[in-house]
């Protein structure tokens, strides 16, 4: 019954979703700041200077003054002004000295367009190729430079992300239906959560990444939830329960340790909305609804699949695996070599396989029987075991290897990146290495800067104005441009250094407190490296207070589920040095340039403003899901013998292939961010590979371990009148072979 709802739901939110569309868009407002307040100036004199701005670059030996060069060049700037699709305004070199190099060999021309959703951008970036064909006849080299020219596609991350489950969770289970049920539960709830976020979208502001976030985080926890539930229930038939009972003790053991952990999970990513932009506002919600689907789907379809299945689940021959193999190794040539017939390949000895079945006896040969009950003769025990006997040395190997990774968190600067990370041979980085051959670095991220007040309109007090600005250290260039406006007046100021370059930030900030004050003239500083810097300032202020709001409420929530002061301390302490060694990996690596060769990064630079806190949130969620599963497990042998060094061996023992293969699915889906052109996806991809494996390895399997056995039974005190006043949570459930002592 459970079954026949869950499809029909299933179709009819897709097709809800479907017929209603979605409204996607990524407001990056940022309120009460300088370029804010200069983009509304902007805007009110011109949408397109206000909106996205991007430049055709030319370089010619011949000279932009060359007469063919000359008129095919203005040629191309009038049919690019003559784009109708959306108000195109064109700033021709001609009329602007300022972008044209010394020697007139390579020259640029300003487009602007109003800001718009990205797909809008496509069909301008294509009309503006189309209108420079002829200058491209002329012999002139032609670089398209900005944003409506950049290429943003996400790596195939979910489809590794399942190949790798695929392996992972037969190798570590022995069993493909035990593989297939955590996997075909996890697609339908992410099948209906993207449904969800889609028909959210039209009624608030969610990025046009939504889905993709969703479907990287629901994916992944949706896996994690299933696979511990089914474990718990593979268990259970070993000890000799009916299928019903060990469904029953399935969900009222990992099946409240799910819903506890999915909330914690989803506590983390609300958190965002501390941070009150609207973007980030839109991930947070459309990620909370992605967990929030995976959780009902945990405790309801799956309890009925494993019904379905009952006893079968351990069923699983030579010839299944073989044949899964050889399907999932055709998949990943479909997918990443782009070979078909490697695809077809591997299906036809798939298939081949299961028809020689029949006659080959090892084929029809069932997996040796894994005992998964008998934790004390695992490995996972014993390591356990080697780790409780020295405690002190575990805690402070672990601890000084975690700091050392961290260390490098402490010289954290957030900005953009800019287009010279760009891989070699796109269009925006060949226009940004032209820009700084003929002009410098700084020509790639100018300054609009709006004025208002007397000023407009007065040539000469605009003038003194652009010779003060001019005259700063750190300025290649300054120069008015005129705009269709009497309440506004516009400069144009090219830094010396590149946009994501700490003297540009500084720059800044020098020109808002020092130089236009002195000036006398109200001015605000805009443009994207501008916004960029206000961006990134606001997110640092905001990161501790997101961080504060995180922390305070997982150790609540913590407290009141296991009855202990020092658990949810160790355990908010401990997530904390995961997420700093992602920290510290990604500064050392996008910030200082170690190994930036070997991960393709291209040129040192800021980290994201956005990373950290993105980071923090999931990773922190992610963290307490291995927690929560990990300690109840304790607890609950905690409760059963009253021993709790054994308690600990026997929870570690219980979790950790459960763990390690949750987490080695993360890692791979996270990993193949790395692999993606763009830095960005590089940076977020690495963080979370890292954070995740640190924290899966170093911290489950040595902190944990280490100083649950030094606190000994204190692991587990609360003063009393704390105990009364916290809510009961029961995430243990009830044991089949629970005593009392």
């Amino acid at each position: 019954m459970v079954f026949g709802i869950w499809i029909p739901v299933v179709v009819l939110i897709a097709a809800l979703s479907g017929a209603v569309g979605n409204n996607f868009r990524t407001e990056f407002s940022l309120p009460d700041s300088d370029s804010s307040d200069a983009t509304a100036l902007l805007e009110s004199a011109s949408r397109s200077e206000a909106g996205i701005n991007s430049q055709v670059v030319v370089k010619t030996p011949k000279g932009i003054d060359d007469a063919a060069v000359k008129e095919a060049f203005d040629r191309a700037l009038a049919d690019i002004a003559a784009i109708n699709t959306v108000p195109v305004t064109v700033t021709s070199p001609y009329e602007m000295p300022t972008q044209v190099n010394k020697d007139r060999t390579i020259a640029f021309a300003q487009i602007s367009i109003p800001r718009s959703d990205r797909n809008s951008w496509l069909p301008v970036a294509d009309a503006i190729r189309e209108a420079t064909a002829p200058l491209v006849a002329t012999g002139a080299q032609v670089a398209y430079g900005g944003a409506i020219f950049q290429e943003f596609a996400m790596p195939e991350s979910e489809a590794l992300g399942l190949l790798a489950a695929v392996i992972i969770l037969v190798l570590a289970f022995g069993s493909v239906i035990a593989m297939g049920l955590p996997i075909g539960t996890a697609m339908l709830g992410l099948l209906i959560g993207s449904s969800l976020v889609t028909l959210v979208s039209n009624l608030m502001s969610m990025p046009n990444e939504a889905t993709s976030m969703v479907a990287m985080i629901g994916l992944g926890v949706g896996i994690d939830y299933a696979l511990f539930i089914v474990t718990r229930y593979r268990e259970a038939l070993h000890d000799g329960l009916s299928v019903e009972d060990s469904v029953a003790e399935a969900l009222d053991t990992s099946g409240r340790a799910v819903v506890f952990a999915g909330i914690t999970v989803i506590v983390a990513l609300l958190g965002l909305i501390s941070v009150g932009l609207p973007f980030v506002t839109g991930f947070a919600v459309a990620m909370a609804i992605g967990v929030a689907v995976m959780i009902v789907a945990s405790v309801t379809l799956l309890p009925a699949l494993l019904s379905m299945v009952g006893a079968r689940i351990d069923n699983t021959s030579w010839a299944a695996v073989v044949s899964l193999t050889l399907a999932v190794v055709g998949a990943m040539a479909a997918i990443f070599a782009h070979s078909l017939p490697l695809a077809l390949a591997g299906i036809a000895l798939a298939v081949l396989v299961q028809a020689a079945r029949p006659f080959v006896p090892a084929l029809r040969a069932p997996l040796p029987h894994r005992a998964q009950n008998n934790h004390q003769h695992t490995v996972w025990w014993k390591w356990s075991r080697v780790v409780q006997h020295r405690p002190w040395t575990s805690l402070g190997v672990a601890a000084v290897l975690l700091g050392l990774l961290s260390v490098p968190m402490l010289s954290l600067r957030l900005g953009f990146g800019d287009d010279g990370n760009q891989p070699k041979g796109t269009d925006v980085r060949e226009a940004y290495d032209l820009i700084s051959e003929g002009f410098g670095p700084g020509f790639n991220g100018p300054l609009y800067v709006a004025i208002t007040g007397d000023a407009v309109g007065d040539k000469q007090a605009i003038g003194k104005f652009v010779g003060a600005v001019s005259a700063t250290q750190g300025v290649a260039a300054a120069a008015p441009i005129p705009v269709p406006s009497k309440d506004v007046s516009l400069v144009i100021v090219y830094p010396t250094t590149s946009p994501q370059d700490e003297a540009t930030s500084n720059l800044v900030h020098t020109l808002r407190t020092d130089v236009i004050p002195a000036t006398g003239v109200d001015a605000k500083i805009g443009g994207f490296t501008a916004g960029g810097i206000d961006f990134a300032d606001y997110l640092g202020q905001r990161l501790p207070w997101l961080i504060g709001i995180v922390l305070v409420l997982s150790f609540v929530l913590l407290m009141a589920v296991f009855r202990s002061v020092l658990v949810p301390l160790k355990a908010v302490l401990m997530n904390l040095l995961s997420v700093g060694s992602a920290y510290g990996v990604i500064v050392a690596v996008f910030q200082w340039g170690w190994l930036a060769d070997v991960f393709g990064v291209g040129k040192a630079g800021p980290v994201e403003p956005w990373a950290p806190m993105f980071l923090f949130a999931i990773v922190f969620g992610l963290s307490m899901d291995y927690e929560v599963f990990l300690l109840s497990r304790m607890k609950e042998e905690y409760h059963r013998t009253g021993d709790n060094g054994t308690s600990v061996a026997d929870g570690v023992a219980a979790t950790a292939r459960v763990i390690t293969a949750a987490a080695l699915i993360m890692v791979c889906v996270f990993a193949a961010f790395v692999l993606a052109p763009d830095r960005q996806l590089k940076l977020f991809g690495m963080g979370m590979a890292v954070a995740v494996f640190v924290d899966a390895t170093v911290v489950r399997m040595i902190l944990v371990p280490a100083t649950m056995e030094l606190l000994g039974d204190r692991n587990w005190w609360i003063p009393a009148w704390l105990d009364r006043l916290l809510p009961r949570i029961d995430v243990e459930g009830k044991h089949h072979v629970h005593t009392i002592n």
